[in-house]
């Protein structure tokens, strides 16, 4: 353990700092159901743009970043997109507008300005929206509970706290050093000791979390991602002056190519004479068709970014924005204060881990090496005494952001979709208050119960991207997009698509097999579309059409583009200066344009940290174009539909 003095004094302040935010954010966080949940949407965009982008900062993605960094190289920017990190750029274009206008407090409650409140399937719809989304919101409580437990045990391991923590101690004393039992038996008493400071730090990040409210949420953010900022640069300058004096060319140490982003067929990355447990790990991955799965993450992103945000922390951060252009300067600002500070870390500590590695103490799970340990086992004996308990805070801090606005948002569903829709419709302040408390520490108690089953954190993800937002996908790209959807068809498509998608997950969950696991569950993406769809269409047609007077009005209020011409056709009787919403071609473009340039700024500080000037400068200048570009094409035309 290398926690001095100085660090453990700088993670204390920061935990009492929280503390005291959730405490001072109390009394205003009560003063209205719209204050707790929603901040009383006065927020600035800026602000929840950085605290939107604090939420993704986590310690569970950014574990995995690290390890995909270390073992693919310059490949790994393309791995995201299997969340789609690029679903940000679908939302700046024009989703985050469309969905603002509503002037909803949930997603399910937004379905009501779509379907309305009385035709067929509105009931039946609201309820498998919230039930998918209080799905969305544990699977994230879990993905973040597992990677807190993994973090912090590198850096308080078990042999040092089984004595203080009499429960966790196995008696290794009794079994013979070196043997397997030994072995398996270590494994399995550092993975309790994960889910101990898992549960630990859940605790604290509730208190806060449920305490304060959305205020209180987007303030700790906002200081949680201004450490981060002081903790990037500084670990990215570490890394780049321990490469100079080292004299290494770090792409000797890696496979030939592990620098270039471009890709063939297949994955190109030959580990087998440098590390074989990576080539175990690769091939556990599923990643060496590599253009087949990126191509396949591309298309399922596509189709996620265009049903709009899912029913989580990102979506109420837009509903809680100022106004629909203010939505949309949020979620452009997302990618531009995340992507640059976010990669500058993880390509220091990736390089850091490359030099050191045979040096780091990495933990171990039941199929080898854990790569993922990489960034704590790096932070915990090469980082200087003072930045290690900042990094330590900051990163304690992204899970909490992470945590806590998955929570916010789970706990605005059961207050407004089921507790006010169902229970208590006249429920006053105080009452909606205390359920907002209850319900928070329900979520808590479901979400840490997931995360006890999970064996690591790549394994969430995977449950999460292709799992879970497979069955949401369908549904909600023909809710924008087709005036013929009604609430029967979302009610069915979404239902099939959770129950189909929802299978492979639980049986790699459960142990059942592991033919699931790794990338494998991306090449059902396309089963999951075509049952959703027929789901969808024959849901639709078993219903009459949605009321006239609730499409005119949605069509009126967001101005969507797609299949709407009845609409606008009957609408254009009333009001002939009522125009179609022609910028479809435009808002590609500039989808496009902000795709290019998040990987642009992706690429930008892992040139830099490698001291690649050439190939930065192509980046700097491609990305300057982009720049003017969109400040033409979007940022003058916020206003246009």
């Amino acid at each position: 353990m290398k926690l001095s003095t100085i660090d453990l004094i700088i993670i204390a302040s920061y935990f009492i700092m929280m503390i005291v935010i959730g405490l001072v954010m109390k009394n205003k966080a009560k003063k209205s159901k719209d204050n707790y949940l929603m901040g009383g949407k006065k927020l600035p965009w800026y602000m929840l743009g950085l605290s939107d982008a604090s939420d993704m900062f986590d310690i569970s993605g950014t574990m995995l970043l690290v390890s995909m960094a270390f073992l693919y190289g310059f490949k790994s920017i393309w791995i995201p997109w299997m969340w789609p990190v690029f679903n940000q750029v679908f939302l700046m274009v024009f989703l985050s507008k469309w969905l603002r206008r509503s002037n909803a407090t949930t997603g399910a409650e937004w379905l009501g300005t779509r379907f309305g409140l009385t035709d067929k399937g509105v009931k039946q719809s609201h309820a498998i929206v919230v039930v998918f989304a209080l799905m969305l919101c544990i699977g994230y409580m879990a993905y973040a509970f597992v990677g807190v437990g993994e973090f912090l045990e590198i850096f308080i391991p078990y042999e040092t706290v089984k004595e203080v923590v009499p429960f966790l101690d196995v008696h290794m004393e009794n079994y013979t050093l070196g043997t397997p039992e030994y072995n398996s038996i270590l494994i399995d008493a550092k993975n309790t000791t994960a889910q101990f400071y898992g549960v630990s730090i859940c605790i604290v990040a509730t208190f806060y979390s449920i305490v304060g409210g959305m205020h209180g949420i987007v303030l700790a953010d906002f200081i949680k991602y201004m450490i981060m900022i002081v903790c990037s640069i500084f670990v990215g300058t570490i890394a780049m002056q321990h490469l100079a004096s080292s004299g290494i060319i770090i792409t000797d140490k890696m496979p030939l190519g592990w620098d270039n982003p471009i890709f063939g067929v297949e994955l190109g990355l030959d580990w087998s004479s440098i590390l074989p447990e990576a080539t175990k790990k690769l091939q556990s991955d599923g990643y060496k068709l590599f253009s087949a799965i990126v191509s396949m993450m591309f298309f399922s992103g596509v189709l996620k970014s265009l049903a709009g945000p899912a029913p989580n922390y990102d979506c109420q951060k837009i509903l809680s924005t100022k106004s629909p252009e203010e939505a949309s300067k949020m979620s452009g600002f997302i990618s531009i204060i995340l992507l640059p500070i976010r990669y500058f870390m993880v390509m220091g500590l990736c390089i850091l881990g490359i030099l050191y590695f045979k040096d780091l103490t990495l933990s171990q799970n039941a199929d080898g090496i854990n790569f993922e340990s990489i960034m704590p086992a790096v932070i915990n004996k090469y980082l200087p005494v003072g930045l290690v308990g900042l990094v330590l805070a900051g990163f304690l801090g992204a899970f909490m952001s992470n945590f806590s606005g998955t929570l916010n948002a789970g706990q605005a569903y059961i207050v407004n979709d089921i507790y006010l829709k169902y229970f208590n419709p006249t429920a006053d302040r105080k009452q909606v208050i205390n359920m907002g408390y209850l319900s928070g520490i329900v979520m808590v108690l479901l979400g840490i119960g997931l995360g006890l089953l999970i064996k690591d954190v790549n394994m969430i993800f995977n449950i999460i991207t292709a799992g879970l937002y497979g069955g949401f996908v369908c549904a909600n790209v023909l809710k924008w997009y087709w005036w013929r959807f009604n609430a029967n068809g979302y009610f069915y498509g979404m239902l099939f698509g959770i129950i189909a998608s929802a299978i492979p997950p639980a049986l790699s969950v459960t142990g059942i097999t592991t033919y699931f696991d790794g990338t494998r569950m991306l090449y059902f993406f396309p089963v999951f579309i075509v049952i959703q769809l027929i789901a969808c269409v024959l849901g639709s047609y078993a219903a009459p059409p949605t009321e006239k007077a609730v499409l005119q009005n949605f069509y009126k209020n967001v101005r969507p583009w797609g299949f709407w011409k009845p609409i606008h056709d009957e609408l254009a009787l009333e009001d002939p200066t009522l125009e179609k919403n022609k910028n479809f071609k435009l808002n590609m473009l500039n989808v496009l344009l902000g795709i290019t340039g998040q990987i642009l700024l992706t690429l930008l500080p892992m040139y830099f940290i490698l001291s690649k000037w050439f190939e930065l400068g192509i980046v700097i200048g491609l990305f300057a174009i982009i720049a003017f570009t969109m400040r033409q094409t979007w940022w003058k035309r916020l206003t246009d539909y």
